[in-house]
């Protein structure tokens, strides 16, 4: 059977002969953290024979750090996400596409896009349903076993780069944080006037109280156990309320937040921490019918106060990831609704991986987004 247009050698058009060579950052499960090279290879790219039907390169010029790409480093899992054996971490880029195979029609050399780091089965249920965050088989890139994106050169669906016109790179890379926000932020179904809690003045945090005050949600409170983190917030969103967690009883924090409302009970907690005093806390604050919406990742198994959410009807939810977000996302940024850049304290080279990674999860660096600069 002869091969079919798409199946044709892939052309990589426009491709600089002064490609540098591919390196990546790397964990494993002793801990380590390093860099070293990765494929595809440089002389790959160029030739773009390992590009198969419905891919592009795509030259990374930013990448975040997540508090994932942290836990992976120093936890080496996340539940049952295990780093078994050499691991590249980052799943925040974006860049441009160096290279494309003749089946894509939708990009170009040249092209500057945000790369969603997923590539689902396309024929289970969640994918044919639309909710493609839950496929089972799902290939998420800096989840192991598959290798992330804090490398210069990576081969990707094309139909998972999302063209991003004039946006600055790092507002690309933002886009995935911002992605887990506004999946939250509609499911949590906020909307004008409601008194909302944040919980937790992380990057998430942050960025979901920028999408709540867009929303119109008022007042709004976040809470965070460091004073700094709560400047910060204070800074990027004036009108929010700031509170700082104390070593109380859940049920006692809980009072202290809704003081800090001005008495008024927040309708919806949410919550992106994870952590199971903060979700307890979140429960006993909520109103009469309120929701707790969970962004944070935590322990395998948590306790909360049951009867509390019990006799006040209280909805607790739960996140994965997202899905058919991007598209939002990048109107958002684009229009000037939300500006991202704020976020980003800290900038190293992709040679400095290392020193990027310990401001990272240095608490008392006053980082709150840490990028990352695989090319120039």
């Amino acid at each position: 059977m002869s091969p079919s247009a798409t199946d044709a050698a892939p052309v990589a058009v426009d491709v600089k002969s002064s490609l540098k060579p591919n390196i990546g950052v790397y964990t494993n499960p002793k801990h380590d953290l390093w860099v070293n090279e990765a494929e595809p290879s440089a002389e790959s790219v160029k030739a773009g024979t390992d590009l198969k039907t419905g891919e592009v390169s795509v030259a990374i010029r930013s990448t975040g750090i997540c508090g994932s790409d942290v836990h992976f480093w120093h936890a080496g899992c996340i539940g049952p996400m295990i780093v078994e054996g050499d691991h590249i971490l980052g799943h925040e880029s974006a860049g441009e596409v160096i290279a494309v195979h003749p089946s894509v029609t939708n990009l170009k050399v040249g092209d500057r896009v945000a790369v969603e780091p997923n590539i689902p089965c396309y024929t289970c249920e969640p994918c044919l349903t639309g909710r493609y965050n839950g496929c089972e088989t799902v290939q998420f890139l800096s989840t192991p076993p598959v290798p992330g994106m804090l490398r210069r050169y990576i081969n990707h669906p094309a139909v998972w780069c999302h063209k991003i016109g004039a946006m600055s790179y790092e507002d690309g890379a933002m886009l995935e944080p911002l992605s887990v926000a506004l999946a939250g932020m509609q499911r949590a179904n906020i909307t004008l006037g409601d008194p909302v809690l944040i919980c937790g003045a992380g990057p998430i945090g942050l960025i979901t109280l920028l999408c709540c005050a867009a929303a119109g949600a008022a007042p709004i409170v976040i809470t965070d156990i460091a004073e700094s983190r709560l400047a910060f917030a204070k800074e990027l969103c004036p009108r929010v309320i700031t509170h700082k967690v104390e070593r109380l009883s859940a049920e006692d924090s809980a009072k202290a937040i809704v003081k800090s409302f001005g008495g008024v009970e927040p309708a919806i907690a949410m919550e992106c921490t994870g952590v199971e005093s903060s979700i307890s806390a979140a429960i006993w604050a909520v109103k009469f019918g309120g929701k707790v919406f969970v962004i944070g990742v935590g322990k395998n198994e948590i306790n909360i106060p049951f009867m509390r959410a019990s006799v006040r009807e209280v909805d607790i939810q739960l996140q994965y990831r997202y899905c058919n977000t991007w598209p939002r996302a990048i109107r958002l940024v684009e229009s000037g609704v939300l500006d991202l850049s704020r976020l980003v304290t800290h900038r190293f080279k992709l040679e400095d991986a290392l020193e990027a990674f310990e401001t990272s999860a240095n608490p008392k660096s006053g980082a709150i987004k840490v990028m990352i600069q695989s090319l120039e």
